[in-house]
């Protein structure tokens, strides 16, 4: 079969022929269909992320873990946890049995690929207890999970969606979605701080965050109050680090603002899980929650993985 394959940590996943996988006990071999990669998959595959070991010790090997595939009746699933060294991104793999789930009828596979991206979204709702016409904002909106974190939110009836990015262009784009006001972080501390009180209103009352780093410690040191008034509380929910691993956490911070610090796990089990991406699929397929992809054949991977002109879109590779 066709696959990427990628011959050393750090190194561009080449298109070439690989063995077909053969299924063992309770095992089943996947039709790929379509598999969206990410910034995990890329970090893996370089060796950055703390999992590159487990998924980098054989080589060479197949990236991605997860995809959307057919089984030998036809059916069409989701799969997860490709036995290594396969990956998601070849014509085939193999998975345990009952590591897959079946895809609604009506969605594209290539659409499929990227429906658990907003689920990060719904942590407003499963980890901070959103209610309809609070205040949100969405730190590193213009990615693809923020941009869909701005349409759930909307979706969900926020009253106000602030947004924050460092290109104004994707900014303006992200207000066509559904912010309210943008923020520009690519400014001096203090200007972002002060950009942050300006658009704050009578307070956030939630807050997604993709960033952490340098935006995060801005924003909460600009929520510290000037007074010993009770402080509205701001649920802040902690999903990515694109903008730094580590921030410095003022004592402040969180003694006297309000601020509450949760991760995008709070309050999720199975029975939430299956809740939450029903809802996302319900919206998928009535058309109010839409996503963008650029999708690209399996031959052309090595210059795929190398894209940098996504500007928000998901890249899907279809073999």
């Amino acid at each position: 079969m066709k696959a990427a394959v990628l011959h050393e940590v750090g190194g561009i996943p080449r298109y070439e022929d690989f063995p077909d996988p053969v299924a063992g006990d309770d095992e089943v071999v996947i039709d790929v269909k379509a598999v969206a990669v990410e910034n995990v998959d890329k970090r893996i595959a370089a060796g950055t992320h703390y999992a590159s070991q487990q998924y980098t010790a054989q080589l060479p090997a197949i990236p991605a873990f997860d995809g959307i595939g057919a089984l030998p009746d036809g059916t069409l699933v989701g799969f997860g946890n490709p036995r290594r060294p396969y990956g998601a991104l070849a014509e085939k793999t193999v998975v345990p049995k009952g590591a897959y789930m079946p895809i609604a009828e009506g969605i594209d596979p290539a659409i499929a690929t990227v429906l658990g991206t907003a689920i990060t979204g719904m942590s407003i709702k499963t980890a901070a207890g959103f209610v309809p016409g609070e205040t949100v904002l969405v730190q590193g909106a213009t990615g693809v999970a923020g941009r869909l974190a701005v349409k759930v939110a909307r979706l969900l009836g926020a009253g106000r969606i602030i947004a924050t990015g460092r290109d104004d262009d994707q900014l303006r784009e992200v207000q066509s979605l559904g912010a309210d006001e943008v923020i520009n972080t690519a400014v001096p501390d203090e200007a972002l701080a002060q950009a942050y009180l300006d658009a704050k209103g009578d307070g956030y009352d939630v807050v997604l965050d993709y960033l952490w780093g340098r935006p995060t410690e801005i924003l909460l040191r600009s929520l510290v109050p000037e007074t010993f008034a009770f402080p509205k509380p701001t649920r802040l929910i902690q999903i990515g680090e694109s903008a730094g691993a580590g921030l410095v956490l003022a004592a402040e911070s969180l003694r006297t603002s309000g601020v509450e610090i949760y991760g995008a796990a709070k309050g999720l089990d199975p029975q939430t899980m299956h809740e939450v991406y029903g809802q996302v699929v319900t919206w998928a397929q009535s058309g109010e929650l839409t996503f963008d992809v650029v999708k690209v054949p399996l031959s052309d991977i090595e210059t795929a993985w190398q894209r940098t002109d996504l500007r928000g879109r998901r890249l899907v590779v279809v073999p």
